[in-house]
């Protein structure tokens, strides 16, 4: 039972009984009512949001993210492996393939290239794991890249090989004067004495001594770009296209064998060896040129010497000496 609840009246000198009206005692209960189910609501909501407490749905999507961070580190252990595989055939192709059929070796850089411009990932960015998707995305998105780039490469690589006997036959292989009508090897590629400045200077190619008349050879299949003499301090001279980047110039010649725009083989004879031009004595000056750089000669005599006499006319050939021309 209630307690009855009294006030004081000074007037009186009395104690009077306070009565409670029915209609506020239904409001006072209706207010504790509205302030526990709020109470109670906040609670909840606070509840919802805790780890202590999960809803069924929760715990489903929680599964479902923690197997899908299963499958990214699934997929990024493949694509390890895919890398280590395709990196392997990208040594080969730059270091055996490409190297054997004389192309260009494609530059890490260029295999390994990511997308620059606008950000491909911005539709990935703002969520939760964020980070795992967008670094898994591109690791993707490279790889395919350097597949495509690798499949292209094979395909050149494969036309290549097709062309393999031509290759073969274009590269300038041989002396272009053989061993038994040289005099001498008179002067090598590299820096040599001028014989008219006796200024020391680059020497492009190498002269090969012999008496006027002696055969020059073509050192590979090629067709004769010019046969003239027009280029200063060469005289009378040839240059074979050859394809594959090669070509090769004949100096000083006395008289040619052929015509501009003229097929030749391997071994055809296409002049012979004179002192036109800027020469000093009777030889033949012979450069080689790869990709439009000259290269030395010496790299290319294995088409028709023995090993002991490569030896010789190296050793021969890399006395810094003075030039013919």
């Amino acid at each position: 039972m209630a307690k009855a609840k009294y006030y004081y009246d000074p007037e009186k000198l009395a104690f009077h009984k306070i009565k409670t009206k029915k209609g506020k005692k239904i409001g006072v209960v209706l207010l504790f009512l509205v302030a526990s189910g709020l109470f109670g609501f906040l609670c909840f909501v606070a509840l919802l949001n805790t780890p202590f407490f999960e809803t069924p749905k929760d715990r489903l999507l929680t599964r479902e993210i923690d197997y899908m961070k299963i499958q990214y580190e699934l997929l990024n252990r493949k694509s390890a492996l895919m890398e280590e595989a395709l990196g392997s055939v990208e040594d080969r192709d730059n270091n055996v393939y490409r190297t054997y059929f004389n192309s260009t070796p494609i530059p890490e850089e260029q295999r390994k290239a990511g997308f620059g411009g606008v950000n491909r990932y911005k539709s990935l960015e703002g969520f939760d794991n964020s980070q795992l998707v967008t670094n898994t995305t591109k690791r993707l998105d490279v790889l395919a890249k350097e597949l495509v780039i690798q499949s292209k490469s094979l395909d050149e690589i494969a036309g290549l090989a097709k062309d393999k006997e031509k290759l073969l036959s274009a590269i300038p292989a041989i002396q272009p004067v053989k061993n038994e009508d040289l005099r001498m090897m008179a002067s090598g590629f590299g820096y040599r004495t001028d014989p008219f400045t006796k200024v020391r200077k680059f020497h492009a190619g190498m002269d090969f001594s012999s008496r006027t008349g002696t055969l020059v050879y073509a050192t590979g299949d090629g067709i004769v770009e010019r046969a003239d003499n027009t280029a200063s301090g060469y005289g009378n001279h040839i240059v074979l296209r050859h394809g594959y980047g090669y070509q090769t110039l004949y100096g000083h010649l006395s008289k040619y064998a052929v015509r501009a725009g003229q097929k030749v083989k391997r071994g055809d004879v296409i002049g012979y060896v004179g002192s036109t031009g800027r020469s000093e004595a009777p030889h033949l000056h012979y450069e080689v040129h790869k990709n439009g750089e000259v290269v030395n000669p010496l790299n290319f005599y294995y088409g028709n010497i023995s090993a002991k006499e490569y030896i010789l006319i190296s050793k021969l050939a890399n006395q810094e000496n003075q030039s013919l021309d």
